[in-house]
């Protein structure tokens, strides 16, 4: 895509990634894909704001020479050190070696370790201001938004805040970049909550502080560094990050995420009736086979709803493997103060509902009700499981 002008003097410089499989080495972004967005603000003088991972290299540096000669950039701002915001920046130190390059006080000691960079650099406080000749930089520290070092900048006269990791979403730009040229904006608030909970959801305090130090200042557009930049409504990203972050704490919606695994059916067989329980009670179910479908996309239901039924088989005196390793991650994304049930088949003994009752505890889980069953459940243990979910839903609801 070419360079494209948000406001006066101020344009998107972007590349697309659709063939990177796994964000971070380990997110799938094979389908949805992802943007690396950067910026340039030019007045008497140019800046630079964050750049994109090495592999885009050419296609970037193209996109830069179509709004000016590398020559004549004055300031690189890295807004945050992570590779795929600056793995270009070797190259371009080579190339503009007379731009002066911004971060704050822990960004330039994280380039340094990442890039080997220490000459003309510079910190920049909290609240300083860069005047371009024309356009002004205001710099804000948003540390944990989402590394320690990260910061956001506002250009003051047009109102345009360039907002990092925060407001960002995962799905590469389908030939356009501004939320108002997608008539539906369905798959894009869904990548950035998928992006939220993968990526941001363990740093959601730091998110709230970053958007009550937000407050007051006039934001006309929000320039995140991943996704849609939103410009007829920036509030509303602003507000679905609030609305994320407060699901770390007691916000989540009313509705259950139904998390199954199976080795011959006979959990799944069980599964599909206490779904049928909790949907005859009125609540929306989210169902997730753990051992076919990746965390990241089963994260964002768990981020978002109170409840959580585990269905699982007992697997060498404990809970199903695959099961086992998503609860892990659940736990390391902190996703905790859930209201929880188990239910599962075995063969000669039991023993996963007490690994999970055990997990349970270590994620802050209130455990309402648990079953398990000898082998394949029978017409009766179906209907007693249809009643399981209803009484599950009830209690949630209650």
């Amino acid at each position: 895509m070419p360079a494209v002008e948000i406001r006066p003097g101020i344009y998107w410089i972007g590349v697309n990634d659709r063939t990177t499989d796994l964000f971070e080495g380990l997110w799938p972004i094979a389908q949805a894909g992802v943007s690396y967005n950067a910026y340039l603000v030019k007045g008497e003088q140019t800046a630079l704001i964050d750049l994109a991972k090495s592999f885009k290299t050419d296609e970037f540096l193209d996109q830069v020479a179509q709004v000016v000669d590398l020559a004549d950039l004055d300031y690189v701002v890295v807004n945050h050190v992570e590779p795929d915001h600056t793995g270009i920046l070797g190259t371009l130190r080579r190339i503009a070696p007379q731009a002066t390059v911004l971060s704050s006080p822990k960004g330039l000691e994280m380039l340094a370790s990442f890039y080997h960079i220490d000459q003309n650099v510079r910190a920049v406080a909290d609240g300083e201001t860069l005047d371009l000749g024309g356009p002004e930089l205001r710099f804000l520290s948003t540390p944990f938004v989402h590394w320690p070092e990260t910061i956001m900048t506002y250009e003051t006269s047009h109102k345009v805040l360039f907002s990092c990791d925060g407001f960002g979403g995962y799905g590469a730009l389908q030939g356009a970049i501004f939320d108002d040229q997608y008539d539906d904006l369905a798959f894009y608030e869904q990548e950035a909550l998928r992006y939220y909970v993968n990526i941001v959801a363990v740093f959601s305090r730091p998110v709230i502080k970053a958007i009550d130090k937000l407050e007051g200042l006039p934001v006309e557009v929000i320039a995140p560094s991943h996704g849609l930049v939103w410009r007829r409504n920036p509030a509303r990203i602003v507000e679905l990050y609030r609305q994320w972050a407060g699901c770390a704490g007691a916000e989540a919606g009313l509705g259950v995420t139904l998390l199954y695994g199976s080795m011959y059916g006979n959990s799944e067989a069980m599964m599909n009736a206490v779904a049928q329980g909790i949907s005859r009670a009125g609540l929306p179910v989210e169902i997730f086979d753990v051992a076919r479908i990746h965390a990241s996309y089963v994260l964002p239901a768990l981020w978002t709803q109170q409840g959580v039924v585990v269905g699982a088989p007992t697997y060498e005196g404990g809970l199903f493997p695959p099961m086992v390793h998503l609860l892990d991650v659940v736990g390391r994304k902190r996703i905790f103060h859930r209201r929880a049930a188990y239910f599962g088949s075995y063969g000669w003994s039991g023993g996963a509902r007490r690994e999970f009752a055990r997990l349970a505890e270590g994620l802050k889980w209130e455990v309402l009700d648990s079953m398990e069953f000898p082998g394949s459940p029978t017409l009766q243990t179906l209907k007693e499981g249809e009643e399981f979910g209803t009484r599950f839903a009830a209690a949630l609801k209650a």
